[in-house]
């Protein structure tokens, strides 16, 4: 939107007053009653692998598993996306990389070049942090300027995640953040880095959905290591699943029930599974 910064901080308070004022749950885009096989929940989840010491090897190894899985996409560091690029061709799953991470500090020119570079070696998603300590300062009008840089830079080439870091925010900064990142284009609001101090909460993606509405989406990232958390923050209003737990959660053992993962060769790993078919 083409919106002067009056404008901007004129919706920015105007969201913040009724979302707080409010004090209600959302049931926007929540799965309240819905069942969530394992073997169906892979396209919320953004495989994930982050690790300083991460190798070409890791990297190899997660997009295989992700086209096996058929994951949603590969999330990896900037230097790695280009490979992971070329390992996922053709197969549905999308590469994807960080941007300003982990701190959120990078002026919003360094953010939106590295986005440029990322698109041009193959990103088709890009999870940024905000500037958290321009959200402490007060200083909206250069969160703004920090989440529109990056869409600038993706230009309409790759989805935008915004990381806000929630676990460092204050309720009313999360939903003037969550607003601005509306505003200014991005397709995502997400939780966290998983560099922090906390992860998601169902409270935070709760008051997330609240602020953004049943259309854009919302990531929850970090400390999602099981089948159980999985479905909590889907029906807490996640769209997408950040974790390094993809593989557990969609191999999930639900009641003896077949997850179709294709790992039994005849002889399903739980013991509990009668096998009908020799191949996936």
């Amino acid at each position: 939107m083409n919106l002067s910064d009056a404008q901007i901080s004129e919706i920015v308070k105007k969201v913040t007053q009724e979302i707080l004022a409010s004090g209600e749950g959302c049931e926007c885009g929540a799965g309240t009653d819905a069942s969530y096989p394992p073997n169906t929940l892979g396209s919320y989840i953004d495989h994930t692998v982050l690790r300083a010491n991460a190798s070409i090897e890791d990297v190899r190894k997660f997009c295989d598993e992700a086209k096996k899985y058929h994951f949603a996409s590969v999330c990896v560091n900037p230097s790695y996306v280009k490979f992971a690029a070329e390992q996922l061709e053709g197969s549905g799953v999308k590469p994807s990389c960080v941007i300003g991470f982990p701190l959120g500090a990078h002026t919003p020119e360094v953010k939106k070049f590295e986005t440029q570079d990322a698109v041009r070696n193959g990103a088709k998603e890009v999870d940024m942090v905000i500037n958290v300590g321009a959200v402490k300062s007060n200083d909206w009008r250069l969160v703004k300027r920090d989440i529109e840089a990056v869409v600038e830079g993706a230009k309409g080439k790759a989805a935008v995640k915004v990381i806000l870091e929630t676990c460092l925010l204050t309720d009313e900064e999360k939903v003037k953040v969550c607003t601005i990142a509306k505003v200014a284009g991005a397709d995502f609001v997400k939780t966290s880095s998983g560099f922090s101090t906390g992860g998601a909460t169902v409270e935070d993606l709760t008051l997330m959905r609240k602020t953004v509405g049943p259309d854009m989406r919302i990531k929850a990232s970090t400390g999602i290591r099981t089948y159980e958390d999985a479905v909590t923050m889907i029906k807490a209003g996640a769209d997408r699943l950040g974790t390094s737990a993809g593989i557990k959660i969609v191999t999930a053992d639900q009641s003896g029930a077949c997850t179709g993962c294709g790992a039994c060769n005849a002889t399903c790993p739980t013991g509990n599974c009668t096998i009908t078919k020799s191949s996936y």
